[in-house]
């Protein structure tokens, strides 16, 4: 899915972008960053639609939410930009960084690709590290001069705290849904919610790797996929490379 872009490159008034991510866990599927922006007169809407954070939310609320989200996104009145973290980047990142840092950097890419051509306003991020200051300040060093009069607030569990950035997680999460589902039709293997606890997820993993080599919807880097390969072939699991074409499998429409 392609990231929302601002329907106009000026805007009037005080805006308000929320960050959140949606599928730090799971070991099928992506991690979806979203960063939704909106004026900071228009946030009351944001409780009349009953914005709550995604994990709080049922799947058909959710959904109704997200929709009327994405109208005033087309009308052009709110921007959002949503980036598509693949298993594959998440592999690669681990061999010389962390997922934290990996974040920080989805979450200013959300941010830039909102288009939001304003010259100061508040970016409120769920912080993704232990350490609320440390996120806070990653994030502002990873974003252009373009942001620097934008004051940058990251604090756990936002998406519980601020309507904005639960909205933002609601954006993630129906992404990262919709990508779930894309992929239990076209694997025809019913991957449930790709997280390792979930017993669907499990028994699709020991049949994904059951082949010589590993999808790429698959994260090879996770312990789960680890132990369950060692399990079918009783060997180490492959591992991605840089540059090396030998151990990375094709996109998902070639697996």
């Amino acid at each position: 899915m392609k990231s929302l872009e601002a329907a106009a490159t000026t805007v009037k008034g005080r805006w308000i972008i929320g960050v959140d991510e949606a599928g730090r866990g799971p070991v099928i599927g992506p991690l979806v960053v979203s960063a939704l922006a909106i004026p900071q007169s228009d946030i009351k809407l944001l409780d009349e639609l009953g914005v709550r954070d995604s994990k709080d939310l049922s799947l058909g609320v959710r959904e109704r939410i997200a929709q009327e989200i994405n109208n005033k996104i087309r009308d052009g009145a709110w921007v959002c930009g949503t980036i598509i973290c693949s298993p594959k980047r998440i592999d690669l990142n681990s061999i010389d960084s962390d997922l934290n840092q990996l974040e920080v950097e989805l979450f200013a890419e959300a941010v830039r690709e909102t288009n939001l051509e304003v010259n100061e306003g508040e970016i409120r991020a769920d912080a993704c590290d232990v350490n609320e200051n440390r996120f806070s300040n990653r994030l502002k060093s990873q974003l252009e001069d373009k942001w620097r009069k934008w004051s940058i607030i990251a604090k756990h569990g936002m998406d519980s705290d601020d309507l904005v950035v639960g909205g933002a997680s609601i954006i993630a999460k129906t992404t990262r849904d919709s990508s779930m589902k894309e992929i239990s039709i076209r694997s025809g293997i019913d991957c449930g919610s790709g997280y390792p606890s979930d017993q669907k997820t499990r028994d699709a993993m020991k049949i994904m790797l059951s082949d010589d080599m590993p999808p790429d919807i698959i994260r090879w880097s996770w312990s789960t996929s680890k132990k369950i390969w060692k399990e079918i072939h009783g060997t180490s699991m492959p591992v991605r490379i840089r540059n090396s074409d030998s151990v990375l499998q094709s996109s998902l429409d070639d697996w």
